[in-house]
């Protein structure tokens, strides 16, 4: 048992590869000292399984929203879809949602509105959106900083890999940001120098699993219990101790996701 507590801000432990084990990477995870983890919805037609896991667990917590790449499946989904379903107790933030123009699984004008609904919902609930962008700088950029002008709504940016400009915008407009176990990818050094200049209260940690899987465990699944070594590297990333990298970790993640209970 890890003498550190850790948070873990982004999972997806419904996934389907966890399917054969999912109780035992929940039990490795609390092993390794992580004693909170938010799971993350998909696609709000996953929203039943990914909140049960929530129910059935105290240090489980989770989200309700739409990825991009699942767009397609409900185009008209509106903000009072997502705001009725985060009435629920254990709902703690509206997402995941964005832009990905890599993949473009849906289409981008499509992306682009079931993202403002988001919004919009967030803006409404007072819950922080999770946010997902890749290849789309400008564009989100935009989006963000027009719904943003209609009122004003908290916002994370998971995952951070896109680029400083638009990490700056997003810092201009209060955002909070994750670093996942990319940071540690030997080819990641531009994604390294924006953890750099991140505002220094606004930075949560990840494991984004089962994807994503930190060095020393790049190419297996990933899973909670590998949220440490994610922590280690932002620690070297920034130059802070690994207690005081925790200490961060911990009020930067409360007050973003203020439904929680701090204990």
């Amino acid at each position: 048992m890890s003498s550190r507590q850790y948070i873990d801000s982004h999972v997806n432990l419904h996934a389907p590869q966890f399917d054969d084990d999912r109780d035992a990477v929940i039990a490795r995870a609390r092993a390794a000292g992580v004693r909170l983890m938010l799971n993350i919805c998909d696609r709000v037609s996953n929203f039943d399984a990914v909140y049960a896991l929530a129910k059935a667990h105290d240090d489980i917590w989770a989200t309700v929203g739409t990825h991009p790449h699942e767009a397609r499946e409900n185009p008209d989904l509106t903000a009072r879809d997502l705001l009725d379903l985060a009435e629920a107790d254990k709902v703690v933030g509206i997402g995941e949602c964005g832009l990905d123009f890599h993949y473009d699984y849906s289409p981008r004008d499509v992306q682009a509105q079931v993202f403002r609904a988001h919004i919009s919902a967030a803006r409404e609930s007072g819950l922080p959106l999770v946010v997902h962008t890749r290849e789309a700088d400008d564009v989100m950029g935009e989006i963000l900083e027009d719904e943003y002008a209609k009122g004003a709504y908290r916002m994370l940016l998971h995952c951070y890999t896109s680029g400083a400009d638009l990490a700056r915008r997003c810092a201009a407009l209060g955002a909070w940001f994750s670093v996942s176990g990319i940071a540690s990818f030997k080819a990641a050094e531009s994604v390294r120098a924006v953890i750099r200049d991140m505002p220094a209260d606004r930075i949560i940690v990840e494991t984004d699993c089962p994807y994503l899987a930190p060095i020393p465990m790049r190419g297996r699944r990933n899973e909670p219990a590998f949220v440490p070594y994610v922590f280690d590297k932002l620690a070297d990333i920034r130059g802070w101790s690994l207690d005081e990298t925790i200490a961060r970790n911990d009020d930067a993640f409360f007050a973003l996701f203020d439904r929680i209970p701090r204990l």
